[in-house]
């Protein structure tokens, strides 16, 4: 069972959570999963499904790891770029912008995948899908909207076979 069908969705998207939340739980998430090789995560314990996704820096060409909620659409993942409803577009969606060539890892498997960005109704259709995994999704969007008025970018992360 989801701990977000429990706790109110308020206190997910409270500006409180974001300021904790994105210091502590990413980088706890991403040291746990990488010492019992994917098999644990702080995500996942609550009922939320949490992958790896390893990018090519941009401007470095260096490899990047973010842990990333995500939904299922057939085999392909969905991942939004709410970088906790801040202001500006999170790294790794930029990244993908411009290389979409990535990797998942998802309970110590390395999946190849391609990234494509959703967009009008391609987007809007996928976007009930992400709510369902985490709720705060509807309050980053409207922080982001009076903060800056850009749009919460939502990836497809298609396997390469």
């Amino acid at each position: 069972m989801r701990l977000t069908r429990f706790v109110p969705k308020r206190l997910f998207g409270s500006s409180v959570f974001t300021i904790v939340g994105k210091r502590v739980i990413p980088r706890f998430d991403l040291t746990l999963q990488r010492v019992t090789r994917g098999r644990l995560s702080l995500t996942s314990a609550v009922g939320m499904p949490l992958l790896l996704l390893e990018t090519t820096g941009r401007r470095t060409g260096e490899p990047r790891v973010t842990p990333l909620t995500y939904a299922m659409q057939g085999g392909d993942f969905l991942v939004a770029g709410s970088n906790w409803g801040q202001s500006q577009q999170p790294g790794w969606a930029l990244n993908l912008a411009a290389k979409p060539d990535a990797f998942v890892a998802l309970r110590g498997t390395r999946i190849p995948v391609t990234a494509r960005a959703l967009e009008g109704a391609e987007r809007a259709e996928v976007w009930p899908l992400l709510l369902e995994v985490w709720p705060a999704y509807d309050d980053y969007v409207e922080r982001v909207q009076a903060t800056s008025g850009r749009e919460i970018m939502v990836f497809r992360l298609e396997r390469d076979f």
